[in-house]
């Protein structure tokens, strides 16, 4: 039986993480997500170089339904609904990502810039490892509840799309169009998981349009 080792290093190799997984019934749900080198191998395919749209789901259906193919695995994905699969309580049930004082969530490797690509279904049961604290827990300063120029987020008032969006209209919106959100970089574990600010001003273009 295939189990967690072997997924993740068959994950690395795909330019994707482990982000967590959890067990439904008799089976496992791993579920995945970019890890560092995931642009640049995202950039140089076909699904970025075809000038189609969505690129980076299409590059996912292509990269996890081969995963799942080698590791006798369903593919599942958080897009193609609805109905549409609950990848925010699978998120949750992992014990590896919670919701931050700012709302978004948050995952104890990739901070605020958590990003799942798909999952990964296995008839099996896998071991998997214990769950982790929220490094919320340990955040003295919460600095992902000051960084926003408008006070857009907060997990207690929800979040305010129409001043998020209203901001990134104006001149000083820029730094967030270019280099991602600033409360999703105030987060000390984002910063320790250094995620490509091309990236962020892709999926913040998406977001803005």
């Amino acid at each position: 039986m295939t189990d967690l080792a072997a997924i993740t290093d068959a994950a690395k190799a795909a330019h994707l993480d482990v982000m967590g997984g959890l067990h439904e019934g008799d089976g496992t749900v791993i579920l995945l997500g970019p890890a560092r080198g995931f642009w640049t191998a995202l950039k140089a395919s076909p699904e970025w170089q075809d000038g189609t749209p969505d690129p980076v789901d299409r590059w996912s259906l292509r990269v996890i339904g081969a995963l799942a193919a080698r590791l006798s695995a369903e593919p599942l994905f958080p897009f193609g609904g609805p109905p549409y699969l609950p990848f925010l309580r699978w998120a949750t049930d992992t014990g590896r990502a919670w919701q931050s004082p700012a709302g978004m969530l948050v995952h104890d490797v990739q901070g605020l810039w958590v990003s799942y690509r798909g999952a990964l279904r296995f008839a099996a049961k896998i071991a998997l490892p214990a769950p982790s604290p929220s490094p919320c827990e340990t955040c003295a300063d919460q600095p992902c509840l000051s960084a926003c120029p408008v006070d857009a987020l907060s997990a207690a008032r929800g979040y305010d799309v129409a001043a998020c969006h209203g901001f990134l209209d104006t001149p000083a919106g820029a730094d967030c169009l270019t280099n991602g959100c600033k409360a999703r970089r105030a987060c000390p574990v984002s910063q320790a998981f250094g995620r490509d600010a091309e990236q962020s001003a892709y999926h913040m273009s998406r977001f803005h349009r």
